[in-house]
Parts: C-alpha cells; structure tokens; sequence
C-alpha cells in the first residue's frame, strides 16, 4: 500500500486568461477546478497507473468537503480528518498566448498540533514494513518544519520506505532522517544549497552530498530539459520530450506517484525512470492538475530516451 499524504491540500482553480495583463481587467475564457494538494495528486496518478494508495491529511470547511467528495467518487481510498476552519483555494493562471503559466497560492488553513497528532495516528495506525510513505508539500500555519524529518524517522523505524517532496526547510530538515527516495526539482535543488548550479554535472555533485544522509534514491527534475536519476550506483539522465503543455502543476507530483508504484512494483530502476517520466510528460499535456491517463503514459514511455552518466 502507497500512503500519500497531505497535510496542506487545496482546491486547484486554473482560469485560462489570454495575454493577462497585470494592472489592467482581464477576462477568463475557461475555469477548472480540480481537488489537489501535491499527496492527493499523488494519489489520482496512482489510481490511473491501476495502483493503490490511501490519502491522509486534513481538511476543513466546504472546500474540504468538495475535496472529500472528489476523492469518494472516484474511488481514491481516504481517511482525512476535518479540522477548524476552511481548506484553502489556489489559482492557476494559464496564458497561452504568453505561454506563461503563474500560481497564486494560498497560506493555508491553521491546524492545531492535537490535529496533527491525529493525523500522524492514521499514518501509523496499521502502516506495514511493506508500505511505502509519501510525504509531499506545505505544511499549514503552526505546523514545525521539522515534522516530516520526525515522521521520517518513525517510518524507517519500523523499516517502511518514504518518499519526501518538499522545498525550503521541510526539505532541509527532511533529509537529514535520510528518506529512501527524494525528489526536488533543479530550483529546490539550488535553494537547498543556496547557489545557481549550472549544468547536469554540477547537479550530480551536489546530488551526491545528499546520499551522506542515507537518501537511497534522488530524482531531480529538470523541467522541459528531462530529469537526472540517481541511486548510488547507476545514474542517468533522462531527455525532456517536446510536447503540448497545457499546465505545469502536478508534474513533479505525477513523477512522485510514478516512482512511488514502480517501488511498490518491484519495477527496475530504468523502469522507475521511464515510467517517472512519461508520467509526469502526461500530466503537463493535461489542463489544471488531472492526471495523465494510462494509455498515454504508456504510449509516451516508449519515446524517452535515456542515457547513463
């Protein structure tokens, strides 16, 4: 079982706006929204790759609800709890004619640490050796920076792998508890360690100072120049596929929930890299943050290209 969770989920509103124009009245030619939260996005993908997960984390309010709803019909298990308060909304805005795509995301809701404490409960109620823990995101107000570390910790206590996809100081603190897999992209990569890095061999030298905290795994996305993988054996640079974005968001989720059910799988580390890949190349050629269909993510797989470095 894959354990996704989402301690600062969100509901998605991507408005298509052509030629946006700040300062000035611009006019909206289509909206979505979508439930989302980076853990819940791990969890449609999955459910599209025919996977299993549960999604945890907290919800709040009639955002909340609509999220929980979202989850319940299409059939993605999940056990939130619901807090005080109101589950935050995030805008998209995508231009196609600059062929800029600009997030305006919300804080978040409060969650109190009794809150907290119930959701870690979920986490580690039944969570077996076998299990694989996927820890995603932002945290909501009042909540430490240290707490996927700690949560890191108790998993690789009880020998269950985990999978950390964060930024800042989650991410910072995160490692040091040494995460079977992470997964930042290049600009995360560069404020973990607070300089421009300049080309593929200067991200595998600094790739390879993480690996002194007992990170097994690390994937670091490159946008549209592809992704760099690497497991203390074997990396490899995988080459970006030139196709139609529709959106950015959730792309490096999509690649979270490839990896993720290629290690629940057993699946091979070239397999895990394609799979990654092809994923998260199928969720930029979607609108707003739905997720690529199998079909597709298995017809892209075969066009990437890889190489070992």
């Amino acid at each position: 079982m894959i354990i996704t969770v989402t301690l600062n989920p969100a509901i998605d509103k991507t408005l298509e706006v052509d030629n946006c124009t700040i300062g000035s009245i611009n006019r909206v030619s289509s909206i979505k929204i979508d439930a989302g939260g980076k853990g819940i996005n791990v969890s449609k993908v999955i459910k599209n790759l025919k996977g299993e997960s549960i999604a945890l984390g907290a919800l709040a309010g009639s955002t909340g609800e609509f999220i929980k709803n979202y989850l319940d019909t299409e059939k993605i298990k999940n056990d939130f709890i619901f807090s005080q308060g109101e589950t935050r909304t995030n805008v998209k805005i995508v231009d196609k004619v600059k062929n800029t795509n600009t997030d305006i995301n919300e804080p978040g809701n409060k969650v109190s640490g009794e809150d907290i404490e119930r959701i870690r409960e979920k986490v580690f109620k039944d969570i077996e050796q076998e299990d694989i823990l996927v820890l995603s995101g932002s945290v909501p107000q009042g909540v430490g920076k240290n707490i996927y570390e700690m949560w890191i910790k108790d998993a690789k206590k009880l020998g269950v792998k985990t999978i950390l996809d964060a930024d800042g100081e989650l991410l910072k603190q995160g490692i040091l508890s040494g995460p079977y897999l992470i997964k930042p992209n290049i600009h995360e990569l560069e404020m973990l360690f607070d300089v421009k890095i300049n080309g593929i061999g200067e991200v595998i030298s600094y790739c390879k100072k993480i690996f002194n905290y007992g990170v097994n795994i690390i994937a670091v996305s490159l946008g549209s120049e592809g992704a760099l993988f690497m497991n203390g054996e074997k990396t490899i640079y995988a080459h970006g596929l030139k196709v139609e974005v529709k959106s950015t968001v959730g792309a490096g989720d999509s690649m979270v929930a490839a990896l993720a059910f290629a290690l629940d799988k057993g699946y091979s580390f070239e397999r895990s890299v394609t799979l990654s890949v092809a994923a998260a190349t199928a969720g930029v050629m979607t609108e707003g943050t739905t997720a690529g269909d199998l079909s597709n993510i298995l017809s892209i797989e075969k066009q990437v290209v890889y190489e070992y470095l």
